[in-house]
């Protein structure tokens, strides 16, 4: 096919009838604002390093968009989004977990359980959202992306049997862990740089957009925002803490960190955990973050955002009477900067088709993994090789998504960013609401 363009705008035409909740557009002067809260709760709990939201709102023509970095494993909350949207005039929320393991936790109770401290992080996020709504600035907006070497190996090991097995089971081949840190891949070895600045060309706001698994010290049993954690308080002492660093994660799924902590048997284990890989892990992504940032140019006083809100049904691979329903947040800024916001933990062969296909329409893609918005939580979603293969996130849970249902939310993050490309050539323009 000589034209991938045309041939997706014919595609569009068949997926006219697609509903969705709303396309919204506006050109004007950008707003923005920040907060940074402390969401560490009052625990027994050893303390390594504290937890936090930073929020971002962008406004433009009074009509916002928020999203919160939170430093959770997985956090959503219907309460947070209801107020948000009435009180603050939200049209949409993202909720961001950097998915660390370390979270503030019962002694012993696996990251993944219900979290008791839920209210208490509802109202610590609202009041993040809150303090930047009452903060906004005249802003300019740029983006970026740049490779190095990679941070993370693919973690599903294809073994002798042909089938994939994951990095913590050794074999007569392969060590646990991966301690030769061999990069098995695929992974996305590119990280995605959002800088957002005031009028007199101040960085405000960063955004380090990366698709990595935050467990480098899962099972300390301390509470930890792990290498993202570290890696925004570098970012933010770099510019003299005059910054909100968010950390969003992308669809690291499956990606492990090469530097791994050894892992505690329980709260009581008298062997502590190494917080040099963590450091190490974070400092590394802080220094490409930062370089980065700082060669970015903002735009100028006119800023064009647009998204739409989206939504789609799956059902599980094994359980057939089960009903996933997934939201999905599709934005454009200044016709450049693309943000596929998707919930779950994505497979990263997903985001390396997905941002191939934006790149080819000359746009700048940014994979916004686990960032909910409305909603179920879908769990591992993997891409169709992935769920073949097997192994932990694949064909593991009896609950898990059905195989297809990752390219089918990847193909409609795709189909919305060539609806605006549609609005575009037709010389229209859907207003906000």
């Amino acid at each position: 096919m000589k034209n991938p363009q045309y041939a997706i705008s014919c595609l569009l035409i068949c997926f006219g009838m697609i509903a969705v909740n709303h396309v919204s557009a506006a050109d004007g002067k950008l707003l923005a604002g920040t907060a940074k809260v402390n969401i560490t709760p009052d625990t027994n709990e050893p303390l390594h390093d504290s937890v936090y939201a930073r929020s971002l709102i962008l406004e433009l023509n009074g009509k916002r968009l928020a999203f919160v970095s939170v430093d959770l494993a997985i956090f959503t909350s219907e309460r947070v989004e209801r107020i948000c949207k009435e009180k603050f005039g939200i049209a949409e929320l993202m909720l961001c977990s950097s998915h660390t393991h370390s979270e503030p936790q019962k002694a012993g109770r696996s990251f993944a359980a219900g979290n008791p401290y839920t209210v208490y992080y509802e109202d610590k996020i609202i009041l993040a959202v809150e303090m930047a709504v009452n903060n906004l600035f005249p802003a300019r907006i740029a983006a970026g992306r740049k490779t190095f070497p990679q941070l993370g190996f693919n973690r599903l090991v294809i073994r002798d049997d042909g089938h994939a097995r994951e990095s913590w089971f050794s074999d007569d081949h392969y060590t646990s862990e991966n301690p030769e840190r061999i990069p098995f891949g695929p992974v996305d070895p590119e990280v995605g740089v959002i800088r957002i600045d005031d009028m007199h060309g101040n960085p405000r706001i960063i955004m380090m957009n990366y698709a990595c698994h935050a467990d480098v010290v899962c099972n300390n049993y301390e509470i930890s925002a792990d290498y993202p954690g570290v890696a925004s308080r570098k970012v933010e002492e770099a510019f003299d803490k005059k910054v909100n660093c968010l950390f969003v994660q992308g669809a690291g799924g499956n990606i492990e960190s090469l530097q791994i902590s050894s892992r505690r048997s329980g709260p009581d284990d008298h062997f502590k955990t190494d917080y040099a890989p963590m450091e190490r892990t974070g400092e590394l992504l802080a220094y490409e973050t930062i370089k980065l940032a700082k060669n970015l140019t903002t735009s100028g006083e006119q800023t064009d955002i647009r998204f739409i809100s989206d939504s789609m049904q799956f059902t599980g691979r094994f359980d057939k009477t089960i009903s996933i329903h997934v939201h999905l947040v599709t934005i454009l800024i200044n016709n450049d900067i693309v943000i596929a916001a998707c919930p779950g933990e994505l497979f990263v062969q997903l985001q390396l088709d997905w941002k191939n296909k934006i790149e080819m329409a000359s746009a700048n893609p940014f994979l916004f993994g686990y960032a909910w918005s409305g909603g179920q939580w879908p769990g591992y979603v993997a891409d169709v090789r992935s769920a073949a293969l097997g192994g932990y996130g694949a064909d593991q849970d009896q609950k898990i998504i059905e195989p297809g249902a990752g390219e089918a939310i990847m193909t409609r993050q795709l189909i919305n960013y060539y609806r605006f490309k549609r609005v575009d050539a037709r010389k229209t323009r859907t207003c906000w609401f």
